[in-house]
Parts: C-alpha cells; structure tokens; sequence
C-alpha cells in the first residue's frame, strides 16, 4: 500500500507546489537581499515542516517509516553542507547581487527537486531489479569519503567548467548583470545574464553532488517515498541554511572529515548487510554524533579568528579582509 499510495505523492506534490508558489510570487515577489534573522525564521520554518510531516508519517505507517525518514533527512541535509561551499565560491566568482541570490537559489533548488526525482527512481529500480547494485554503491561511497578526507582541494574555475562551456556555445551570455533577470534582448538577440550563467553551474553542481547523496540515503531505506520526500526537505531547507551560514560556513574547517567518515559509514554498511544489520537508530546516532563532533571541533579550533562578512572567507583567502586588517 505505501509503495503504491498515488495519493500520498500526489498530495506531497501538491503540498510542495503550494510552498514553492507561496515564497516565490507572495513571500519573495521582489528581489531583496535575506538578513540572517529572516534566514534563520525560514531555516526554523522548514525544519518544523519536516517534524510535521515525519509525524504524518508515523501515524500513517508506523515508527520503522518515521526513523527512517529522519535519518534520511538528516543525513541529506548534512551531506548538502557541500552545497554551501559551492555556492559561496560561485556567487564570489560570478560577483552575484545580493539581491539576486534568493531568486537563484529558489530555481537551483527547483532544478535540484526534478533530477534528484530522476536519480532517485533510477536508483530504486537497479536495487529492486539487481540487489548486488547496493555493494557498487558501498564501493563507490567508500572510495568517494577516501577521495574527500585525503585529496587536497582543487580550485575550480566555473567558466571553464564542461556545463558553463556547452552553455556559452548554445547561447550568447552579456558581460553585465541586468536586475534579477536570466535573460534579455539585445539588438533583437536573445542573451543570458551572469545570473542565469550562475544557475546553469548550480545545477550541473548538484547533479555531481546527487550521485554521492542518493546512493547513500539508499543504505537506510530503498523506499522512494521516503527517499524523496527526506530529499525534498533537505533541498527545500538548504537555502535558507545558506543564507543563515554564508558568513561562517567556511570556519567549520574539519566538516569536511566528518561527512567522510559518515559517507565511509554508511559505505560499510552497505557491503555489510548481507552480514551485519545495522539498525537505522543506530546510522541516526552515528550521523548525529559524527556531525555534532566535527562541528563543535571546528569551532573550538576556529573560535576568535576573523571572517569577512561579504563572502564568509577566512583569513589569507579574502583580500578584502586582509585590506580591513
């Protein structure tokens, strides 16, 4: 019945649709730039949502659903931190309009609920037609938390990124920003703005990110309901979080450890079900415990240290802030 309840998705489709409609033609109708307070008010609204609706859950299917879409959120929304740094670097690179940042990140995140859709149901098929995809996946995520913990970072530059470039030969881009639009016309030629170039990178971004994320929620649950909604909220939270972070992310120095401990976690337990049964409270706690470690850690190691309040950067990699010193 919960795998095939058509009126479940349709009514979380509908809830969603409602919520991406109301923030973006009431809430948002103008382009403004996002205060941490008000961040902070719609990080807090989200998360009541995602309570909400894991309550809805264990009502209706019981506790084994409800645990599992709580470690499935919880777990989407700290693998999504990546996100963060991401944005960080693309609206510094791009120069990005505070203004602008909203409605950006409102159609990144629109993108983002669409081809995590695809990936998930993809996904869920290869499981329920060939189990042995779970031990490729265990492989791939261990691999990837090693790649994470001991490969230095490499500097992207998104211009030359194979998405931006396929989207420049498609499609003339100006030089300069026109408000908060993707595209206007010039001498009857139809251009993209930076901000839509911007979009393009974000997106093509999370599609890197979803190959990591999805097989992973995918060792707690192959339920795609669960697996979608929990990804949904995720999603839906993560701008919000940025706004409310994006001047201290880059101070949490060692999250990048942790999520490579819970992706090398969660790996081993994939290789490991046939064997070992790991209880889903447990991943939760594992999760939980991981992430608050390497969190409060960060923030020991990093506490007095200065950090620039337009691009959130620390210390050398910020002229403006060492031009403030």
């Amino acid at each position: 019945m919960f795998e095939n309840g058509e009126l479940f998705w349709i009514g979380f489709f509908a809830f969603i649709g409602v919520m991406l409609a109301l923030d973006l033609f009431v809430f948002n109708k103008k382009s403004h730039e996002v205060g941490v307070k008000e961040a902070l008010r719609l990080s807090a609204f989200w998360i009541f949502l995602a309570v909400v609706f894991n309550l809805l859950v264990w009502y209706w299917f019981g506790d084994q659903k409800a645990m599992e879409f709580t470690t499935g959120y919880v777990l989407e929304l700290t693998l999504s931190v990546d996100n963060l740094f991401v944005f960080i670097m693309v609206f510094s690179y791009f120069c990005t309009p505070k203004v602008c940042l909203h409605k950006v990140l409102f159609w990144g995140i629109f993108g983002a609920l669409i081809f995590r859709g695809i990936f998930i149901m993809v996904g869920v098929t290869l499981v329920d037609q060939f189990a042995w995809v779970l031990y490729i996946f265990g492989i791939f995520l261990i691999a990837t938390a090693l790649k994470m913990a001991f490969q230095k970072e490499k500097k992207i530059d998104p211009k030359n990124t194979i998405p931006v470039r396929l989207f420049r030969k498609i499609m003339p881009v100006t030089d300069e920003y026109n408000g908060d639009h993707f595209v206007v016309r010039h001498a009857g030629i139809l251009m993209a703005t930076p901000l839509l170039v911007t979009l393009v990178f974000i997106e093509s971004t999370d599609i890197i990110f979803a190959m990591d994320s999805i097989p992973a929620i995918l060792a707690i649950t192959t339920d795609p309901f669960i697996v979608y909604t929990s990804n949904a909220f995720a999603i839906l939270g993560l701008r919000s979080m940025f706004f409310a972070l994006q001047g201290s992310i880059t101070a949490f120095c060692y999250l990048k450890y942790g999520l490579a401990v819970i992706l090398g976690f969660v790996g081993a337990k994939m290789l490991l079900a046939g064997w070992i049964h790991i209880p889903v409270l447990v991943s939760l706690g594992v999760i939980v415990t991981v992430l608050l470690i390497t969190v409060l850690l960060s923030m020991y190691v990093n506490r007095g240290k200065a950090t620039c309040d337009n691009c959130g950067y620390e210390g050398e990699g910020c002229k403006e802030l060492e031009e403030k010193k």
